[in-house]
């Protein structure tokens, strides 16, 4: 089974609707920008908050490259 299909499979199972392949790639280049400005366990919390907050994948990659620090 391939990431997204498993993705498809976990989010048919919680009853929404799974990533599209624009916001897949979004939320995995901001689990990247969370681990990387900090630790690697911040990337699947990041990921969360998101879906917390509500926020579309595009403006929450956004506020992450905000709190990243820069180089």
């Amino acid at each position: 089974m391939t990431g997204q299909e498993w993705v498809a499979e976990f989010a048919d199972r919680l009853g929404v609707d799974a990533p599209d392949r624009d916001t897949f790639d979004i939320l995995l280049d901001l689990a990247g920008v969370a681990a990387h400005s900090s630790e690697r366990i911040a990337a699947p919390i990041a990921c969360y908050l998101v879906g917390r907050a509500g926020l579309a994948a595009d403006e929450a990659m956004e506020l992450a490259r905000r709190v990243a620090p820069t180089e």
